[in-house]
């Protein structure tokens, strides 16, 4: 794995574009992970910085990391009292029913041994919203740009599918699985904006990756 982008840098946080395929955390079965990069990405301070959330393995862009215990804490209630905005980028297996709209699926995992685990809409589950607009249309696929205002496990990959009639192209769990074009999950964390009281907000941008770029996807 090259070396990582750096899309924002302040004494208390860093937010790094990571590459698709990489693990946040070490896979159990043992491999590269974002770990391998810290002590890269220290830059002459004294902690290797801290990832505040998750990024599936599969899915490029932003991802926030905190240079200390108290900018994780305060971070950590970012996330808590909604003050993170992100939005995603995805390319959909086909073409959603309108030009935008909301998703308001509650999500439960379930698991079985011949399946694994996945995330299913349910009534008694966690609730969940997503906020959608179709960007552009790509032949068969479209590009999505999702906001979600919550932060659920496969949220926008099980949104997609159940919300917007179509998986994410190369979603290995809830669609297809890697098809012409598309050998991963297609879906990027282009924005991540975190607000902070008394300072300036964090604000960050991913370009669009090269893979998006090959179907037909246009940055902007």
């Amino acid at each position: 794995m090259s070396d990582i982008t750096i899309l924002y840098e302040d004494g208390e946080a860093l937010v790094i574009n990571k590459p698709a395929g990489l693990p946040v955390d070490r896979p159990k079965r043992g491999g590269a992970c974002l770990d391998d990069h810290l002590d890269k990405l220290k830059m002459g301070f004294l902690r290797r910085p801290v990832a505040v959330h998750r990024l599936d393995t599969d899915t490029s862009g932003c991802l926030l990391l905190a240079r200390n215990p108290k900018a994780l804490a305060r971070f950590n209630k970012a996330f808590e009292d909604r003050l993170v905005g992100k939005t995603y980028l995805a390319i959909l297996a086909g073409h959603p029913p309108e030009a935008s709209g909301t998703i308001e699926l509650a999500l439960s995992k379930i698991s079985s041994a011949e399946d694994g685990w996945r995330m299913i809409p349910a009534k008694k589950g966690k609730p969940a919203v997503s906020h959608w607009e179709l960007v552009q249309e790509l032949g068969p696929h479209s590009l999505i740009r999702f906001r979600p205002e919550t932060g659920r496990t496969h949220q926008l990959r099980v949104h997609a599918l159940n919300g917007l009639g179509a998986a994410l192209l190369g979603d290995p769990v809830y669609g297809a699985g890697s098809v012409a074009g598309a050998g991963r999950t297609m879906l990027h964390a282009e924005s991540l904006t975190v607000t902070r009281p008394g300072k300036t907000p964090i604000e960050a941008r991913a370009p669009l990756p090269a893979d998006f770029a090959a179907l037909g996807a246009q940055d902007g």
